[in-house]
């Protein structure tokens, strides 16, 4: 196979988003490393590296955990604070992995590293079963709407590879999840990220367990569904006009499309002007396309001279979001400097566009250990999440973030400071 080839269809292959979650210690970072060691994903210099520190830290054996542990004040203490994004890529299928820290004070990076990801897995310490943060980051992977969720119970060699401890934890955390409404799927893989069981190889001490390792359920998992492709939806990012001689009347709208397929000769509106045309070609940097859909990033040309600017959306004329000004959503709070106490007034940043938001109303703030509503303390401070109502300063083309999570997201910005001080879930 050439090397032109073999490029053409790296770029080609499926790419899976996962993140990974879990309390303290429960060896999120080891599975990661052993996932990128045993699946021949680390170069040598990475793994000389790795050698090092650990010797350094008077490690016995080589601690995969470093490979994922980037900042030096994570390898010093051995947990992860940052989001920590590796890739790698099978003969299968590519990866992004975005490995979040588990502290309570860290949620927000969670919320980050999870928002565009399209399967998360939840490490629960076999010793330990489901506690707290388990259902912490359930609840939040169930809010960011990921539907696919692994939760592999890791540590099974010091639980001597008990059957009854995992069907116990199997049975603890399905109670928890019939009452999220998200998910789609939950699968479980008994594992030992430090031994490398039920990892990439097939485990030989738990031949109770006849399901798959997590490396082919990674490789395998369907998500094909995930995408919205019956709303078509492109939030225009930029307006291409070269002004050169060969494209002298060349007229593009470049963006990610967020929702749909687009086809050549298909009617297309913009919004919030509503003016119609049709679609001339949609162009890449390979070349024209026959059709194209999310998650790709396009220009189109249409055969009409409408006046498009950034932050308009071109939609199809049947399906168009309605102008929302009045905003419900669920918020995460970011920010340790500010708190959201009664009408605040930010900048809210939706696709590619720009507003002024007040909130209008706070509605209540949810306890993510229990999913209580708290009604009686509405101030957001750092990692809280609840419900607000917004008023916009101009209409945004929206929809529900649980129809599109793109056109239903947004983030809060401080006006004096320019902070990002939330992210938002449009209900």
């Amino acid at each position: 196979m050439s090397e032109d080839t073999t490029s053409a269809g790296y770029l080609n292959m499926d790419l899976l988003r996962f993140t990974t979650a879990g309390s303290v210690d429960d060896g999120k970072s080891t599975l990661i490393g052993r996932l990128l060691y045993d699946s021949k994903a680390i170069f040598e210099d990475q793994l000389k590296a790795v050698e090092a520190s650990s010797k350094k830290r008077g490690d016995v054996n080589v601690n995969l955990a470093l490979l994922t542990d980037g900042l030096r004040s994570e390898r010093e203490q051995g947990i992860t604070i940052d989001v920590a994004y590796r890739y790698f890529a099978t003969p299968k299928r590519k990866f992004i992995i975005a490995d979040t820290p588990g502290h309570i004070q860290y949620t927000r990076n969670m919320v980050t590293g999870a928002s565009t990801a399209n399967l998360a897995i939840l490490l629960v310490d076999a010793r330990k079963g489901v506690v707290e943060q388990t259902c912490r980051h359930a609840f939040i992977a169930n809010l960011l709407r990921i539907q696919h969720i692994v939760v592999c119970v890791n540590k099974m060699d010091l639980v001597e590879w008990s059957q009854d401890t995992y069907n116990s934890i199997i049975d603890n955390f399905k109670k928890f999840a019939s009452r999220l409404n998200n998910i789609v799927e939950i699968t479980f893989i008994p594992a030992s990220a430090l031994l490398g069981d039920n990892i990439v190889d097939k485990s030989a001490n738990m031949p109770w367990y006849q399901g798959p390792t997590l490396l082919y359920h990674l490789e395998t998992v369907y998500i094909g569904a995930d995408e919205n492709l019956i709303d078509a939806r492109l939030p225009v990012q930029w307006v291409i006009r070269p002004h050169s001689d060969k494209w002298h009347d060349f007229r593009g709208f470049a963006g990610r499309i967020a929702g749909g397929v687009f086809k050549p000769g298909d009617t297309v509106k913009v919004l919030p002007s509503g003016f119609e045309s049709t679609i001339q070609a949609i162009h890449t940097m390979d070349g024209e396309l026959s059709e194209a859909f999310a998650p790709m990033s396009v220009t189109l040309t249409l055969q009409d001279q409408i006046d498009i600017s950034r932050g308009d959306m071109i939609v199809k004329p049947n399906n168009s979001p309605s102008p929302k000004q009045n905003i419900e959503a669920m918020i995460c709070w970011f920010s340790s400097n500010k708190k959201l106490a009664g009408r605040g007034k930010f900048i809210l940043r939706h696709t590619e566009k720009e507003v002024t938001a007040i909130v209008s109303e706070v509605k209540y703030k949810v306890n993510i250990n229990t999913l209580h509503k708290i009604e009686d303390d509405l101030i957001f401070s750092l990692n809280d999440i609840g419900r607000i109502s917004l008023r916009t300063s101009a209409p945004l083309m929206a929809d529900s973030y649980k129809r599109n999570r793109i056109s239903g997201s947004f983030v809060l910005i401080d006006e004096q400071t320019n902070e990002t001080v939330a992210a938002g879930m449009m209900i």
